[in-house]
C-alpha cells in the first residue's frame, strides 16, 4: 500500500481530512517520483548483469550451494537459483516504485521461509544472495539511489533471516 493510498485509509477509517503532516508526506512522496521510478528502471535495465554478478558472489562466498548436493549444483539447479534472485531483484523494484515494502510482503515474502525450509534449501544462502544483488546493483547507481535501493535490499535479506 502507498504512502497515499495508507494516508487516505486512516484518514478515512477516522472520518477526518488528510492532515497537514500526511500531505507534507503525499507531497514528498510525488516530488521524489522521477528518482524512484529512475532507480527501478537502472535496475530492470540491468537486471541480468545484477543477477549474474550476485550469482558470482554467492557462489564464491557459499560453494557448498554449487558443489555436489547442493541447492544449486548443475546447470537446472543454478539456473533455478539465479531464477530466485531475479525474482527477488524484480520485488525491490515494486518497493521502490511504491515507496513501501507492502507490496514486497504481499507478494513474495508470505511463506517464503516455509517454502525453501520445505525444499531442503538454506535460507541463509538466500539472503546472501539477495546481499549481493544490493552489492551489485549499489555500484550501478550514486550514493542517494543506492541508499533508497539499499533498504528495500536489505527488507527482503533480513525477511530471510
Amino acid at each position: 500500500m502507498s504512502i497515499v493510498t495508507k494516508a487516505i485509509v486512516n484518514a478515512d477509517a477516522e472520518a477526518r481530512y488528510l492532515s497537514p503532516g500526511e500531505l507534507d508526506r503525499i507531497k514528498a512522496f510525488v516530488t521524489s517520483g522521477d528518482r524512484r521510478l529512475r532507480i527501478a528502471q537502472t535496475l530492470a535495465d540491468s537486471r541480468e548483469r545484477i543477477v549474474k554478478q550476485a550469482g558470482d558472489q554467492l557462489f564464491q562466498k557459499r560453494p557448498d550451494v554449487v558443489s555436489p548436493g547442493g541447492n544449486a549444483y548443475g546447470q537446472e539447479l543454478t539456473a533455478t537459483c539465479l531464477r530466485d534472485l531475479d525474482y527477488y531483484l524484480r520485488l525491490v523494484t515494486y518497493g521502490i516504485v511504491s515507496g513501501d515494502v507492502t507490496p514486497i510482503e504481499e507478494i513474495g515474502l508470505v511463506g517464503v521461509r516455509e517454502m525453501y525450509s520445505s525444499l531442503g534449501t538454506p535460507i541463509g544462502a538466500v539472503s546472501e544472495g539477495v546481499r549481493a544483488l544490493k552489492n551489485v546493483a549499489s555500484s550501478l547507481l550514486s550514493g542517494e539511489d543506492a541508499a533508497e535501493a539499499g533498504s528495500y535490499f536489505d527488507f527482503v535479506a533480513g525477511a530471510l533471516q
